[in-house]
């Protein structure tokens, strides 16, 4: 699963991480939407908002559907049809959405099928590894160049690669009235060997500008060729961090600073993360502090819904197989 990340990089530099080249090969960045929503953040759990990558014809009808924009969501995804005064009254968990359910689910499969694809960035994630004394966090990311650096400028992004995580989106609009609400979840799969020991399940991640590519455009690039790109990746890396995470109020770099697992409860700075941690600070002070974001404050009661015993790949090869028969029956989450 993904219940915790970190996306601490400042705005400007995010949109810089986030460079591509559109349909005619030009070098772009996504434009901000709602910029001064965004706050970086070493822990952000469900409810927080949090950015997200989107196809600009989401926004724009005419817009050409492989450029990019970046956008400030709210994590836990309220589909549009809920027809509740409040979110908070949507009593399921949808911070996370199964791969194996998001095609049947009626909470994911109308956005999905309507191309509401998204890519959540983040530093990387938290997870929780169960041990007879408690449990241990492990940060979950990219592997990074050794010569990582923070650049200046327009010119080319040389920092911390983000993690790009699959998601979907939705904009749920209150029934009096008022402002729409965008909120996204993302896709989870089963872990990959690597990181099985920690935890069962892990977010979908698109592991380069290609699959994220095919992911956004979703005018070109049709539901069921996309969803084949929702696979576990073995391109990842992790070290253990301190129970400071824990708690969800504790945002400063030591969140995501490798620990001796002998040595829990003290945070120090190795030769293993003195460069990421560098660069974390300096990104965080380069970023001016700002108050709670002007999003609609929900708290949200959740239950959770059992888990299917079929894994991701089989569900998904089974629905790919179903595409020339007639659609089944819609199903509440």
């Amino acid at each position: 699963m993904c219940g915790r990340t970190a996306c601490s990089l400042a705005a400007d530099n995010l949109r810089r991480a986030c460079a591509y080249r559109d349909r005619g090969g030009r070098q772009r960045q996504p434009e901000w939407v709602r910029q001064e929503r965004y706050q970086p953040s070493y822990n952000k759990g469900p409810q927080s908002s949090g950015p997200v990558l989107l196809s600009r014809r989401h926004l724009q009808q005419d817009a050409d559907s492989s450029e990019r924009v970046l956008m400030d969501m709210r994590w836990g995804l309220v589909p549009s049809w809920f027809k509740q005064d409040n979110p908070s009254k949507l009593q399921f968990n949808t911070s996370n959405c199964r791969s194996d359910t998001m095609l049947s689910k009626s909470s994911y499969k109308g956005a999905l099928l309507k191309g509401k694809r998204c890519v959540v960035l983040a530093d990387g994630f938290y997870e929780w590894q169960q041990q007879s004394g408690g449990k241990q966090p492990y940060f979950i990311y990219f592997p990074q160049s050794k010569d990582a650096t923070e650049t200046e400028g327009d010119e080319e992004w040389k920092g911390w690669r983000l993690l790009t995580m699959a998601g979907i989106f939705d904009c749920w609009e209150p029934p009096g009235g008022g402002e729409m609400l965008y909120t996204y979840t993302i896709i989870t799969v089963d872990a990959s060997k690597d990181v099985s020991f920690i935890h069962h399940r892990m977010p979908a991640i698109l592991d380069g500008d290609e699959a994220i590519r095919k992911w956004l455009d979703f005018a070109e690039v049709p539901t069921q060729e996309a969803v084949k790109l929702i696979q576990p990746t073995e391109n990842i890396v992790f070290h253990p961090v301190s129970t400071f995470v824990n708690n969800i109020r504790n945002n400063t770099p030591e969140c995501v600073a490798a620990i001796e697992l002998g040595a829990k409860k003290e945070v120090k700075a190795t030769p293993s993360n003195k460069g990421m941690l560098g660069w974390l600070k300096k990104s965080q002070e380069s970023s001016p502090q700002k108050k709670e974001n002007d999003l609609p404050k929900w708290t949200s009661q959740f239950i959770q819904s059992p888990s299917p015993k079929k894994t991701s790949a089989d569900v998904l090869q089974q629905w790919l197989g179903k595409q020339g028969q007639p659609p089944a029956k819609k199903h509440k989450a």
